[in-house]
């Protein structure tokens, strides 16, 4: 490959690599087919905009902790791979996201980094107590592979986007990784991404950014890794089509994305009658004396109202509220 000259070998081949093993940690075809036919009003099965729904909460829940995309994206393929082989009620799946995540965000972040078990919870709005979530942990964890190096479509983007930069023709044109990073989250909202191979998916990002930016020469190179790893022209142009409308649709001012909701303390009615009886009663403030204060005084006698911190997701089980995709968009999808 005259034009991969330029590439280190220990890339290319570890992109063969990853690409070799991708087929383990994809989702079963089937159990997303099943979800795609299930509608959100028969409550037989988890149906696709049921779980688009619970992977923008997802994206939500990586904004709030600060985690990285890695976390989010092994989380959305914990996910899918369970989702596609077991029978799910949809009560259920709020617990199996949230316990994704957690499992997700142990094997990427830092130990120190990772929010306990019970704040998760109580951040993520749920109904469910620890121990399910550690039953639900042990089955996940019992029914998939649960590998931090699992190849998903970030490992191959990130591999790509290597090689580009080592091609000094491309290095002042190609789009940041943080650009592409973004867009990937953005497709992973929508289950139709879950059925591409990560390696055709990634190649397809990096693809329409090309085309936008019209280099014949980024395209040649591109031209180069589908032989290399044997990507068809149909395929290619397939996937990118579909990643082009997602990103046309995400771009519009109709789009309510995952990382820019507001966030939304949901309280009982008993809390909020407890509140508004605190409001009423609130004495008045003292007058300050002209000295210095007594820290022991002031400090420890302060009562700390930081209980305003906000939940990144709705209310469990919440189906469509809030949506990541227009509601045209949603129905043209069908």
């Amino acid at each position: 490959m005259r034009d991969l000259q330029g590439v280190d070998s220990l890339l290319l081949r570890e992109l063969k690599t990853c690409c070799a093993k991708e087929g383990n940690f994809l989702p079963r075809e089937a159990g997303l087919k099943l979800m795609e036919a299930s509608s959100t009003e028969n409550h037989t099965g988890v149906s696709a905009k049921c779980r688009d729904t619970r992977v923008e909460e997802l994206w939500s829940l990586t904004s709030f902790f600060g985690y990285s995309t890695q976390t989010f994206v092994q989380a959305v393929n914990l996910l899918d791979r369970f989702l596609a082989i077991m029978k799910v009620q949809p009560k259920h799946l709020p617990c199996i996201g949230v316990c994704c995540f957690h499992i997700a965000a142990k094997m990427v972040e830092e130990e120190n980094n990772v929010s306990p078990t019970h704040e998760l919870i109580r951040i993520s709005q749920s109904k469910f107590t620890v121990s399910d979530l550690c039953r639900m942990e042990k089955i996940i964890s019992e029914k998939l592979c649960v590998d931090p190096e699992a190849v998903t479509a970030l490992t191959l983007l990130r591999l790509y986007y290597a090689a580009f930069t080592c091609l000094s023709a491309a290095r002042e044109e190609i789009p940041s990784i943080g650009r592409l990073e973004a867009q990937l989250k953005a497709c992973l909202c929508r289950l139709v991404f879950s059925k591409a191979k990560p390696s055709v998916l990634a190649l397809s990002l990096i693809a329409q950014e090309f085309d936008a930016l019209q280099s014949v020469k980024l395209l040649k190179i591109v031209a180069q890794f589908q032989r290399l790893l044997k990507i068809g022209d149909s395929e290619l142009l397939h996937w990118k089509e579909l990643v082009a409308k997602c990103m046309s649709e995400y771009r519009s001012s109709e789009c309510n994305k995952p990382d820019n909701k507001k966030l939304v303390w949901i309280v009982s009615r008993r809390t909020a009658q407890n509140l508004q009886a605190c409001h009423f009663s609130v004495p008045g403030l003292p007058t300050i004396p002209e000295r210095s204060w007594d820290e022991s005084e002031s400090e420890d006698s302060c009562e700390d109202l930081s209980s305003g911190e906000d939940s990144p997701c709705g209310s469990p089980g919440s189906d469509g509220e809030g949506a990541f995709f227009p509601r045209a968009f949603l129905s043209g999808r069908k």
